[in-house]
């Protein structure tokens, strides 16, 4: 990570941290039943989840805020998802491995994701994250979400470190664009959604990750 020591880690969570796909499309494909409409497949699902409800929303009905629909699928959306919030998401295979090393370094790490608290919260909960998290920012802890940097830079604070003392690692634009905007140093989680416009090769992370252990030697 360069001559600039590290001495902190903030993860996103959707698709960085945690593979909450399957979740979030069980939620939507529960709506789209209750509108008469069959399931969609996980795979055509996955590339959208990092976008939150608009995404899952635009994926499965093609809608977007501007219509008249959007706002009452988004809450029913959102309320079906909160019923069934940890059923099938887990931490992606390694990153369990992950936090315990940085945790026997003495590296403190910690969540800045737009998912709102009341979910951020209990899946952290569920995942039995909470007490080991040093910081957990969520969508609402902050005036704007991500791409801006605000987020970052409080869960840094909480941290009582300087943002760039930290490392973001995240899997959509946003988060390299609001890593960059924090001063901090940016990774890309090439394992995660990744969403469906610019190619990840092309966001400007100063490196790239596959498998969340290859985080490690670059924090050495």
């Amino acid at each position: 990570m360069s001559e600039i020591t590290i001495r902190g880690v903030l993860f996103d969570l959707d698709g960085t941290l945690a593979d909450t796909a399957p979740d979030l499309a069980a939620a939507l494909n529960r709506l789209r039943m209750e509108r008469g409409r069959p399931a969609l497949p996980d795979a055509e699902l996955r590339p959208h989840t990092s976008a939150g409800a608009r995404g899952m929303i635009g994926a499965g009905f093609g809608l977007t805020p501007d219509h008249a629909d959007y706002p009452a699928l988004v809450e029913r959306f959102l309320a079906l998802y909160a019923d069934a919030l940890c059923v099938h998401t887990r931490l992606f295979d390694g990153m369990a491995e992950l936090l315990a090393a940085l945790e026997a370094a003495g590296l403190p790490w910690g969540i800045v994701t737009n998912k709102a608290a009341r979910f951020t919260e209990p899946l952290m909960q569920q995942l039995g994250l909470t007490d080991r998290a040093a910081s957990i920012v969520s969508g609402d802890s902050v005036p704007n979400p991500k791409p801006d940097p605000a987020g970052l830079r409080l869960a840094a604070q909480t941290m009582g470190l300087a943002p760039e003392a930290c490392v973001y690692v995240g899997d959509d634009e946003r988060d390299i664009i609001a890593a960059r905007a924090a001063a901090m140093r940016s990774v890309t989680a090439a394992y995660g959604y990744l969403g469906c416009a610019k190619p990840h090769a092309q966001w400007g992370a100063d490196h790239t990750i596959h498998h969340p252990l290859e985080l490690l030697p670059l924090l050495q």
